[in-house]
């Protein structure tokens, strides 16, 4: 699924999408600590991981783009939901690209239901590039593949990591079901 229909716009200025949001959301989108932790202590040890897809495909022009990848490249891509309580709460993206799939690295292709950010904020090397935004509103291709079944707008983010000096970007985007649980 890559191509421009695919294509979101993401800003690094926390003014460009945010400005009329609530407090709640914003604090999702730019917390800097790791998002499995912070689910992990609000959700009353009912937090999981649903692996929806493991698979090597193309990235969408812009995770390209993020990764500096060349346009023929390709990378593992990771889909899941993280749950709070059974209940779909974040759908996860993220692009390995298949260089960075060598050494240590190789492991976080094989995760299954196991959450990322455990791996990355474990590693003490691992650096974080600055957070990027976005909304995908129900009629984007990209809103079919988080699985939320209402017509809500739905906010991301996504960083780069660099991680034993290789790169992967992650993607999160905040359902609509987070912010019903408090």
């Amino acid at each position: 699924m890559s191509g421009h229909y695919t294509r979101l716009n993401w800003c690094r200025q926390k003014l460009c999408l945010t400005r009329n949001l609530n407090r709640e959301i914003k604090s999702w989108l730019f917390d800097s600590g790791s998002l499995t932790a912070r689910l992990i202590n609000g959700c009353d040890n009912g937090f999981s991981v649903k692996l929806l897809s493991v698979r090597r495909a193309t990235p969408t022009p812009d995770e390209k783009e993020a990764l500096g990848l060349a346009a023929r490249s390709q990378a593992v891509i990771r889909e899941v939901l993280l749950l709070c309580n059974d209940k779909p709460v974040v759908y996860a993206r993220t692009v390995i690209p298949v260089s960075s799939l060598r050494g240590a690295l190789r492991g976080l292709a094989l995760l299954g239901n196991k959450p990322l950010g455990a791996v990355l904020f474990s590693d003490k090397s691992m650096l974080r590039k600055p957070v990027e935004v976005t909304s995908v509103s129900a009629d984007h291709k990209c809103y079919q593949w988080m699985q939320y079944k209402g017509t809500g707008k739905i906010y991301g983010r996504r960083s780069v990591f660099v991680l034993k000096g290789e790169e992967l970007l992650v993607s999160e985007f905040f359902l609509p079901g987070l912010f019903a649980e408090k």
